[in-house]
């Protein structure tokens, strides 16, 4: 059975990865995923696997999978209620991947702001993972 790929548990039900393969997904559903969130461009690596090809990975696990891309400075307010929408009504376990963890945790974050969530709480609970966030409460400015 293929290994897990590294895991940020940020919170119950929900963890951020990086970029993930076909053996990840397939190590994904072993572990009882249910649902991906795939928060990568297309083609924003040479040799990344497609969203679509991801997809059709992740439903032949039963696995519901979702694409919202985003890039730093593309991120909008729409990627994030289209992210916490997901979050709403995902089956858990849920994983959300980029390329290394970081969109995916900062969108969490910046959903969980809108919740009321304490900045520097979500920025130590990345940190623990080593992913840095630092930026969210600059860009949830920027996002109004």
């Amino acid at each position: 059975m293929p290994s897990l790929p590294p895991l940020a548990e940020l919170a119950p039900g929900l963890s951020a990865a990086g970029a993930l393969g076909p053996s990840d997904i397939d190590a994904l559903a072993a572990s009882g995923v249910r649902t991906i969130v795939n928060n990568r461009p297309d083609n924003e690596d040479p040799g990344q696997l497609p969203a679509a090809e991801a997809r059709r990975l992740a439903e032949a696990h039963g696995i519901a999978y979702h694409h919202i891309p985003v890039t730093g400075p593309t991120l909008s307010r729409a990627d994030v209620e289209a992210f916490a929408a997901v979050l709403r009504s995902a089956a858990q376990p849920v994983v959300a991947h980029c390329r290394s963890g970081t969109r995916s945790t900062l969108l969490w974050a910046l959903t969980r702001l809108d919740e009321g969530a304490d900045a520097n709480a979500l920025i130590a609970t990345a940190a623990a993972y080593g992913i840095d966030i630092a930026a969210l409460p600059a860009i949830a400015a920027r996002l109004g």
